[in-house]
Order: structure tokens, then sequence, then C-alpha cells
């Protein structure tokens, strides 16, 4: 199927516009948060069991463009359809091929970015498409209590310049258990998969979120 990009069918008064593609996997959605003199495209996805709410996403979309990066945030065919469970592998990276030429449109550079499975697609789908970056939230290392099932050869895999931005407590992967390699990694304190705190931390979930808009900026400014 020829990838199909729609007009943007709807714009809000924030100037937040979206429109929908069409991929070989089904119907994407791309919610456009625009920066006024754009030097870089952050396009990210969610994961297996959320959406493009999820609290890294807003927020980095609420932060970067002031910092000259518009973000695009994805939602896969699976979630725009509505259905609960996510597809395999393979249909999820279908479905970022798909969406790529509407966030490389603009011809600047794309870092290619998401949250726990929508990492691991960014990761593996980076040299391919030719993305500038990857942006790796909550990289699911492993499933939980299964650290031999690893999945850090995609991680090491990407080819391009990494962020790998992970909660202290993350059950699919504490970044103390990420192998050696070429990507710098963040770590929010206390966050869980979700980059949720605990109330008794020391630090509040507002600070915790700041971690990520933070080291995402800044990781972001380095990028030639």
């Amino acid at each position: 199927m020829t990838n199909v990009t729609k007009a943007a069918d709807a714009t809000n008064a924030a100037g937040v516009t979206t429109e929908t593609v069409e991929t070989d996997a089904g119907t994407a959605r791309i919610t456009w948060h625009r920066a006024k003199k754009p030097r870089l495209v952050l396009a990210v996805s969610h994961g297996a069991g959320g959406g493009i709410e999820a609290r890294d996403l807003t927020a980095l979309a609420e932060v970067l463009p002031a910092h000259g990066v518009t973000v695009a945030r994805v939602e896969q065919p699976w979630r725009v359809a509505g259905k609960k469970l996510a597809p395999a592998p393979k249909t999820l990276d279908t479905g970022w091929r798909g969406i790529w030429p509407a966030l490389a449109k603009s011809g600047l550079p794309v870092v290619s970015g998401g949250r726990s499975a929508g990492a691991r697609v960014a990761c593996r789908t980076a040299a391919e498409l030719g993305a500038h970056a990857v942006l790796a939230l909550s990289f699911p290392l492993h499933p939980p209590g299964k650290p031999e099932k690893s999945r850090a050869a995609e991680l090491l895999g990407a080819g391009v310049p990494t962020l790998v931005v992970q909660g202290g407590n993350d059950p699919f992967g504490k970044p103390e258990e990420f192998p050696e390699g070429e990507y710098e990694l963040v770590e929010v304190p206390y966050g869980d998969h979700g980059f949720a705190v605990p109330k008794r931390a020391d630090v509040s979930q507002e600070e915790a979120v700041a971690v990520i808009t933070g080291a995402v900026v800044e990781w972001a400014g380095s990028l030639g």
C-alpha cells in the first residue's frame, strides 16, 4: 500500500494539529506540537498498554517546542482502531515505517523515539529509516522477572546516537542492569515503568518528570 498522508483534520486553539496517515498496518494518527523555529522533529510513540497521553510523552510535547524541537506524538494503527492489545513487533514496525514519510516531510532531522514497546520499535528501525537519533523512554530490557530474556541487542543495534531514560525501579530493567554500549542513560530516581514515583520518595512526581524533560532538552541540544 502506498503511504498517503491526509490533510490535517483537526486544529485546536493552542495550535496543536492532528493528521491521519495510511500505513500497511492500518490508519495511524500524528498529533503535532510545533516549534516556532524548529531544528529537529522528535517523533514519539506509546507503549503496548497505553497511549500518547502518558506523562512523559505529554511533558515532552509541552516543553520541547520552546527549545526548537517539534514534537510528533504518534498513535499506532492498533490504538487508533480502538484495540486493547498491541500486535506483533513486526506489525508495529510496519506501522512506524508507514508514518515516517509524514514525519520527515519537513526536511528536518527526525529523532525516532517512543516509550516501552515504542522505544523498541524506534531502535529496530532507526538505521533503515535514516533516523537522526533515538530516544528510548522506559526501554523494556526484559520482561519483569525474566532478565534472561534480554532485548539489549535491539538497543545496541540502533546505530545512531541514543538516549535511554529509565526509571530507577523499572521492573522491565533497572538502570544498573543495562549493558555497556554506545548510548547515554539517564535515571529517573524511584521511577517505575511509567515514571511514577511513590509518595514516600525523596523526589516529587513533578521533579521526576522534570528530570525527563531536562535530560531530553539537553541531549537534543547536543545533537548536531
